[in-house]
């Protein structure tokens, strides 16, 4: 009988325990911190175009609120569980220490198949969504942004039902909202350009030209095609690319620029004239310097992580491998660059959005991304040494430093009562 893989949350779980290792924190201050701090379940009853009605599932776990209000996206996809949204909640809470953000952690989530519903439809979704959550969110309480499934509209018709129920505008109800509402320069290609950061990072780290290096890419969304772009504007050959439909490869490099042109028209990367098409399994294996996951958690497991050539891995994803698969990859050796460090840049730059948007003070686009790059490559540098000073993996050096704050900041206000 095959064992079923456990799940996200137990992979979160299991950093923590490493972390504790680490840390020498007790099994009390482990509990406090495994455990959410608040999690919410709804019912969303929907009217569809059609006239018929159901009832979708949705979440909004916070994690922990010592460090501030809690931070995190809110993904429509139809994997969507309460494991998963506890895990991405976890993992928000050591992203938003890591890079020093005055937050805790959050995420939220619509098991829904966005394709499959109209524009009007999920507007619907979105609207009783934010209704049902509205008790727990705010700007000094739990700041949701987009995630998978999600954009900037999304974020627009959450902050219009969060000001509607308070009577006036509330553009720091949430981020990566639309410039024109409120929404920051630079963070719709924030968690790309993030990425980036750290693939360049990283092939410097291992002595790597950027120059001339490959890589591939799996996901073609907005933070797998936003990496995939600024790749290729630094002379990095991306020479396979995949998303849900399929994947295309071309050695020399494929024109991100042209694909992207390619997939606006059609919806898809498959049959893209500058490139053949392969087995989407293979993206993640091919023989090139850096690997990017982009997609959804647990696409590298145990079964397949043997399998991957490049000496780097960059999560652009959250949770794309799981224990097992570090395990494995670690002993043979791999630079991989976590998730809540890699993908840091969007949450990073939606505290600057909502910086902004209280101040009511925007800035100029060379602010953000100076600003942005300055953070977190400092964010790098310390992953790094820490790292290699305790002699421990990218990952666990990361997670144990996240972790360390959080719990000094837990310690500081005290229990109540």
């Amino acid at each position: 009988m095959t064992q079923k893989a456990q799940g996200p949350y137990e992979d979160a779980k299991n950093q923590l325990k490493k972390a504790q290792e680490i840390l020498g924190f007790s099994d009390a201050d482990y509990d406090l911190l495994a455990i959410p701090r608040r999690e919410r379940s709804v019912a969303i009853p929907v009217k569809r175009d059609d006239g018929t009605r159901e009832v979708l599932h949705g979440y909004r776990v916070q994690h922990n609120l010592s460090r501030g209000p809690a931070k995190g996206g809110i993904r429509f996809a139809k994997q969507v569980d309460i494991d998963e949204v506890r895990a991405l909640a976890m993992w928000m809470s050591w992203k938003c220490a890591l890079l020093s953000l005055p937050y805790g952690g959050a995420k939220g989530g619509v098991r829904i198949d966005p394709s499959q519903y109209s524009q009007a439809e999920l507007e619907r979704v979105t609207r009783r969504f934010t209704a049902e959550i509205l008790p727990i969110i705010g700007p000094e309480k739990d700041v949701p942004a987009p995630d998978v499934g999600t954009n900037e509209q999304t974020m627009a018709w959450l902050m219009d039902t969060y000001s509607q129920s308070v009577g006036y505008t509330v553009p720091g109800a949430c981020t990566g909202k639309p410039v024109e509402l409120g929404g920051s320069l630079g963070r719709a290609e924030s968690t790309s350009l993030g990425v980036f950061l750290m693939v360049k990072a990283a092939l410097q780290k291992l002595g790597v030209n950027i120059e001339g290096a490959t890589a591939t890419v799996q996901g073609f969304g907005k933070v797998g095609r936003g990496a995939a772009k600024f790749m290729e504007q630094a002379g990095i050959k991306v020479v396979a690319i995949s998303d849900v439909y399929g994947a295309i490869r071309n050695d020399e490099g494929i024109d991100v620029k042209a694909l992207g042109e390619h997939v606006d028209a059609t919806g898809k990367v498959v049959d893209f004239p500058g490139a053949s098409a392969m087995d989407p399994e293979d993206v993640l294996m091919l023989d090139v310097d850096v690997v990017v996951p982009a997609a959804i958690e647990g696409v590298i497991r145990e079964d397949n992580a043997k399998n991957i050539k490049a000496p780097i891995i960059v999560e652009a994803a959250n949770g794309p491998t799981t224990s097992d698969a570090d395990e494995i990859l670690n002993k043979e050796g791999k630079l991989i660059v976590p998730d809540i460090l890699a993908n840091s840049g969007g949450v990073l730059v939606s505290y600057y959005e909502w910086v902004q948007s209280r101040d009511n003070f925007f800035w100029d686009i060379e602010r953000v991304q100076n600003e942005q790059s300055r953070r977190m490559l400092a964010a790098w540098e310390e992953v790094d040494e820490y790292a290699t000073e305790k002699d421990v993996t990218l990952r666990v050096a990361a997670t144990a430093l996240a972790v360390d704050r959080v719990l000094h900041a837990h310690k500081l206000r005290g229990l109540y009562p």
